[in-house]
């Protein structure tokens, strides 16, 4: 049997997780950038398989969508990163050259393992320039959004 405190925890923190991916989306689009939820995710082959240069194998596979319930509809924000955004970058001259990174939503600003290792494998695979770790932080009781760059 469930607990149920912990079923109303994990109520609340999924409540509170997407409410902060909102207001990332939002933050991101004031600043110029077009966001979009990523709908694809990456899959790592097992840890012992390695490539020629020690990195681990792995690829891009479409997102599975979550079940909710019955009568609810699928979720579809199960991609990792959890957003795309793009903007024309006039730092290369003349000529309209798109700038393409990643954004994974963390209300802490911190990655697992697993997904430290997606993110090197995205950028290792130039699948974005850059992968942004958004996190909150409050002043006072104001909730500001911050970025952090995965290196």
């Amino acid at each position: 049997m469930k607990d149920p405190k912990k079923v109303a925890m994990g109520k609340k923190s999924r409540a509170s997780g997407a409410d902060f991916e909102r207001r990332t989306r939002k933050d991101l689009e004031e600043k110029g950038w077009i966001a979009d939820k990523f709908s694809n995710n990456v899959e790592l082959v097992d840890e012992k398989i390695l490539s020629k240069d020690g990195n681990r194998i792995g690829k891009l596979t479409p997102a599975k969508h979550k079940f909710c319930g019955i009568g609810r509809p699928m979720s579809m924000g199960t991609g990792f990163p959890d957003f795309i955004a793009f903007r024309i970058s006039d730092s290369f001259g003349p000529h309209n050259y798109y700038e393409v990174i990643g954004v994974e939503c963390k209300t802490n600003g911190y990655l697992d393992k697993i997904e430290k290792e997606k993110c090197k494998w995205l950028l290792e695979n130039k699948i974005f320039s850059k992968i942004l770790i958004s996190y909150k932080e409050k002043e006072g009781r104001k909730i500001i959004v911050k970025y952090k760059e995965f290196k």
